[in-house]
C-alpha cells in the first residue's frame, strides 16, 4: 500500500515510517519539521515538506495514489497547552479536520491516529481500559478527545475507518540503531534522564516522593516506541481487512516508578545522573498503567520490546553519541 505518514519525521513518526517500510509498503512522509528532523527521514521514502494547516498542500499529497493515512502530527506539551489553548486548537483540531476533509475529497478510507492516555485524566481504576471515562485534565488531552469524536462522525458520515491508538508513555529507540534524531524539547522522563546523563541538563527533577507507591514516586507504563510502531501496521491491517474502526490502548500493563527508571539508567549508562526531589505537579496521578487486552484480542498485539533495560539501553545508544560529555 501507499501510506501517507503525517508527522513521519518526528520521534514516534520516524519509527512508524521505518516499520511500514520494513513491512514492504511505499511511504510518503508529510512533515513541516517543526519538531521532526531531516535525519529521521529514510532515502526510500518520499518527503513532502509541508504543514497540515496548508490544505492545498495536504490535498496534493493525498492525490498521490495514497491508500491510507497515518496521523502523528500534534503539539503535545501538556503545560504549554494550558497556556496557549488557541495554538493547540488550531494545530491539533483544525489540522485534523484538514486531514479528514482531504481524505474525504480524495476518497482515502483508512486512517491510523496517534491518540493518548491523556484522554482519561485521573484514573478512577487501574489498569485503565478503553471503557474508562474520558476526563482529560489538560487542553492537550481535550484536543485528543475532540479529534476522536470527529473521527467517529467521519466514520459514520463519510465511511472513513479509523484506528485510534491511545499511547501510554513512549520511550526507547530503534533497537537496530537506524534512528538517531534526538527529540526537540522532550518532556518525558527517560529522554530527560538521558539529557542529564550526557550533560545537556545539570540535574533531573523528580516531582514528588510522597506518593503511596513502593518508593514514593509516581508509577507509569512505559512502552517501547518500536512496539508502538508495530501496532500502527497491525491497526491499519485490521481496519482495512475488517472494514470497521477501532480504539485501543497501547501499554505494557505493568508499571515502573520514577526512581526505578533513574536507577536503571545509572546502572546502564555508568553516569551519576544528578537528581533532586521537587514538589508534586498538579494533576499527576500516583499510578497510571494500561490494560492492553483489547489490543491483544483485536490486533494480536502485545509489547515485546518494552523491558526497562531495553528502553534505557536503546535510548543510551543514541544519546551517548551526542558528545556533550566524555
Amino acid at each position: 500500500m501507499n501510506i501517507l505518514i503525517i508527522g513521519g519525521a518526528g520521534y514516534i513518526g520516524s519509527h512508524v515510517a521505518r516499520e511500514f517500510l520494513d513491512a514492504g509498503h511505499k511511504v510518503t512522509v508529510f512533515d513541516n519539521l517543526s519538531s521532526g528532523l531531516e535525519q529521521n527521514l529514510f532515502p526510500e521514502a518520499d518527503f513532502d515538506n509541508n504543514s497540515m494547516l496548508d490544505y492545498n498542500a495536504l490535498l496534493a499529497s493525498c492525490r498521490k495514489n495514497i491508500d491510507a493515512v497515518v496521523h502523528l502530527a500534534a503539539l503535545k506539551a501538556v503545560g504549554e497547552s494550558m497556556q496557549y489553548p488557541e495554538k493547540y486548537s488550531v494545530n491539533n483540531i483544525t489540522g485534523t479536520i484538514n486531514i479528514l476533509n482531504a481524505m474525504s475529497e480524495t476518497g482515502i478510507k483508512n486512517l491510523v491516529f496517534s491518540s493518548s492516555a491523556a484522554v482519561y485524566g485521573q484514573p478512577k481504576y487501574i489498569p485503565v481500559d478503553e471503557n474508562h471515562p474520558l476526563n482529560p485534565e489538560s487542553f492537550y488531552g481535550f484536543t485528543k478527545v475532540e479529534i476522536e469524536r470527529l473521527l467517529d462522525w467521519y466514520d459514520r458520515l463519510k465511511g472513513i475507518r479509523f484506528a485510534s491508538l491511545r499511547y501510554f508513555n513512549a520511550a526507547g529507540y530503534d533497537v537496530r540503531g537506524r534512528i538517531s534524531g534526538l527529540e526537540k524539547r522532550p518532556t518525558n522522563l527517560i529522554p530527560i534522564i538521558m539529557e542529564t546523563a550526557v550533560g545537556i541538563r545539570r540535574e533531573l527533577s523528580i516531582y514528588g516522593n510522597d506518593y503511596e507507591t513502593r518508593d514514593g514516586t509516581c508509577i507509569r507504563d512505559y512502552i517501547h516506541v518500536s512496539d508502538l510502531a508495530i501496532a500502527h501496521v497491525s491497526a491499519l491491517n485490521y481496519i482495512k481487512n475488517n472494514d470497521e474502526s477501532l480504539t485501543v490502548n497501547l501499554g505494557t500493563e505493568t508499571g515502573t516508578t520514577n526512581l526505578e527508571v533513574l536507577e536503571a539508567a545509572r546502572r546502564i549508562t555508568g553516569r551519576p545522573i544528578p537528581s533532586i526531589f521537587a514538589p508534586r505537579r498538579p494533576g499527576d496521578p500516583a499510578f497510571h498503567t494500561a490494560s492492553s487486552q483489547l489490543a491483544l484480542k483485536k490486533l494480536n498485539w502485545k509489547a515485546e520490546n518494552s523491558s526497562l533495560d531495553t528502553l534505557i539501553h536503546s535510548s543510551w545508544e543514541v544519546y551517548k553519541k551526542t558528545g556533550i560529555r566524555a
